[in-house]
């Protein structure tokens, strides 16, 4: 028997996520950060102290113990309220799933009640500049130096780069594995070491509150206890992370698409022409059903990947479904919405040109859009050579 509720204890963290996000993601602050490009620390600390970040943590390590479902209602919730705000502080543990899921018991300790208690915030190296979307092209290379791993190479488009504590590196530590993936490995690597450096990317269209950063390896040492999981199977680890952190961005998608539908009853409602509110003319409203129509089916698919998810099983095609259906209809919702602000909707004391230019990325990053396409092609058809 299907059973389309929440439960009681889920309903209660969504409503808690609502009220807090609400009540702290003004929008004055919204574009205060987008503006000057800041993370926001103070609330992302508030967050923390309430326990929404790394709620799908164990107990022992200062989470709730809950799963990704838990975790994605809060990531829509904080979203939907503001998409500046709440996308910087959803991925402030961005790539802590990978040490919860593969770390060693000293590295689960040291870094995941930290991140949960808002004293660590953490950043996944994977992206290249010549290997984005194809993570089997990656470069940086760590070399094997008695008990130590020698880390060189640079990443790009790291979220968090220059503002982490702790940086999860995949990197390649067998140059002959073939295939070659088979011989990536990931590393746990500290704010501070030697040989680390990161230079923060500005200007960015959107997320101007999430910082990226490129983030270079020259000679970085880290210890045998700093791999993760075991030598060689990095590739994979990363992988099944990816299978997860899609769903976090999907979830980002239908919260920032939400909150542009919010916006946009509010004006409808309120704005008028022709000497009525224009949610009278029919050509509105059925833009408006069809709208909430789309986001009823994007909910539901981005839950039932999360619950899938929690259930133990992995499912890229259903993962990528999910991502790539929430992401393009976040910059449908967000641009159907300036359309009907007109031309308020341009101007930034609306906060819809902001979240239009917010919601692009979740086409782009974790995967593009093209990628989630053929992630849902390969799990359909199989792989063709």
């Amino acid at each position: 028997m299907l059973n389309f509720e929440l439960s009681q204890e889920q309903k209660d963290i969504q409503k808690a996520a609502r009220e807090f996000a609400q009540a702290e993601f003004t929008d004055e602050l919204g574009r205060e950060f987008d503006a000057k490009e800041e993370f926001p620390f103070d609330l992302w600390r508030k967050a923390c102290e309430l326990g929404f970040i790394g709620v799908h943590f164990p107990e022992k390590y200062g989470g709730a113990g809950m799963g990704v479902t838990e975790n994605i209602l809060i990531v829509e919730e904080f979203c939907r309220a503001d998409s500046t705000i709440g996308s910087a502080i959803i991925l402030a543990d961005f790539s802590s799933e990978l040490i919860m899921r593969f770390g060693n018991e000293d590295q689960k300790e040291e870094v995941l009640p930290k991140v949960a208690g808002g004293k660590a915030i953490t950043a996944g190296c994977y992206t290249e500049p010549e290997a984005g979307s194809d993570l089997t092209a990656i470069k940086t290379k760590a070399e094997r130096d008695g008990d130590e791993w020698i880390i060189n190479g640079t990443k790009t488009f790291i979220t968090n780069g220059d503002i982490a504590d702790y940086y999860v590196v995949l990197a390649v530590t067998d140059q002959n594995a073939q295939p070659r993936y088979r011989g990536f490995t990931t590393f746990l690597v500290r704010k501070g070491s030697k040989g680390l450096t990161t230079n923060k990317i500005t200007g960015k269209m959107g997320i101007r509150s999430s910082p990226t950063a490129e983030v270079s390896f020259k000679d970085v040492r880290v210890g045998e206890e700093d791999v993760i999981g075991v030598v060689n199977r990095g590739f994979y680890q990363v992988l099944e992370f990816f299978d997860e952190s899609r769903i976090e961005i999907a979830a980002q998608a239908l919260g920032i698409a939400q909150g542009a539908f919010d916006k946009t009853i509010e004006y409808v409602k309120q704005r008028k022409q022709f000497g009525q509110p224009i949610a009278s003319f029919q050509a509105i409203q059925h833009r408006l059903a069809n709208l909430l129509t789309e986001i009823e089916a994007a909910r539901l698919l981005v839950y039932k990947a999360a619950w899938n998810y929690d259930k133990g099983r992995i499912s890229p095609g259903l993962t990528s479904m999910a991502k790539y259906y929430a992401g393009k209809l976040a910059v449908k919702v967000c641009d159907e919405a300036i359309q009907m602000h007109g031309g308020y909707g341009y101007v930034s004391e609306y906060n819809i040109e902001r979240r239009y230019r917010d919601a692009k990325i979740t086409e782009i990053y974790e995967g593009t859009k093209e990628i989630q396409l053929n992630t849902i092609a390969k799990d359909l058809l199989g792989k063709f050579r």
